[in-house]
């Protein structure tokens, strides 16, 4: 059958598909969660890196993410990222030029590329919940770089998590004021001036165009 798991999951094809397919579907994501809670659990202290994986390698973004990864690593700490090319990429490169542990958490897609060969550790999901939860699960923070709308949607969730306190002491840093000042004005001048959130959502996360500030930020006690 053409398309990802996912995709066969979510698809409603008839009302009764569930009784032959679904419960089969749940045994399968009960399997992604024993290998990632197995492979990740005595993982340490991590922080896990978003960004785009349209990022050139060429790019100062590029370099960007790799100093961040090797900052990270110096720190301390492992880095988690989607496993996949670009700003992921070029984290895990950086943590595993440095010597740190290099986390790929990978997703199968229709133009699935694999994962990037800087990774130490690779998982491989099926199901984007499941891939999500490992991302909060095992880190302490998140730093997030450029990104498009997967890089939004990690973003947002960990925003969500935080805000409604499902996870505690949970750094967000938005490394990038150009990319991202848009996004940060809206926010604050749309969304929380019309009440659809509080003055203090706005302050879950920090903007910063500093590397050594972006890591310290994310990996303070």
């Amino acid at each position: 059958m053409p398309g990802t798991a996912d995709q066969r999951l979510l698809d409603t094809r008839g009302p009764s598909d569930w009784v032959h397919q679904d419960p089969w579907r749940v045994l399968r994501i009960q399997s992604e969660f024993v290998e990632g809670f197995g492979a990740l659990a005595e993982l340490g202290p991590a922080v896990s890196v978003f960004g785009s994986a349209r990022t050139p390698e060429d790019s100062p973004e590029y370099e960007i993410g790799r100093r961040i990864g090797r900052g990270l690593a110096e720190a301390g700490f492992a880095v988690i990222t989607g496993g996949g090319p670009g700003a992921m990429e070029a984290a895990n490169r950086g943590a595993s030029e440095s010597g740190g542990v290099s986390v790929g958490l990978g997703i199968e897609l229709p133009f699935e590329q694999g994962l990037n060969e800087y990774v130490d550790i690779g998982v491989n999901f099926r199901y984007f919940f499941v891939r999500k939860t490992m991302f909060v699960k095992y880190a302490q923070g998140f730093l997030v770089l450029p990104g498009g709308l997967g890089t939004l949607d990690e973003l947002f969730e960990a925003l969500t998590l935080v805000q409604t306190r499902k996870v505690t002491r949970f750094p967000i840093v938005l490394f990038g004021t150009e990319y991202w000042s848009g996004l940060v004005d809206w926010l604050t001048d749309t969304v929380i001036a019309q009440g659809k959130a509080s003055t203090k959502d706005g302050e879950l996360f920090r903007l910063t165009d500093d590397v050594d500030e972006a890591i310290a930020l994310v990996t303070k006690p």
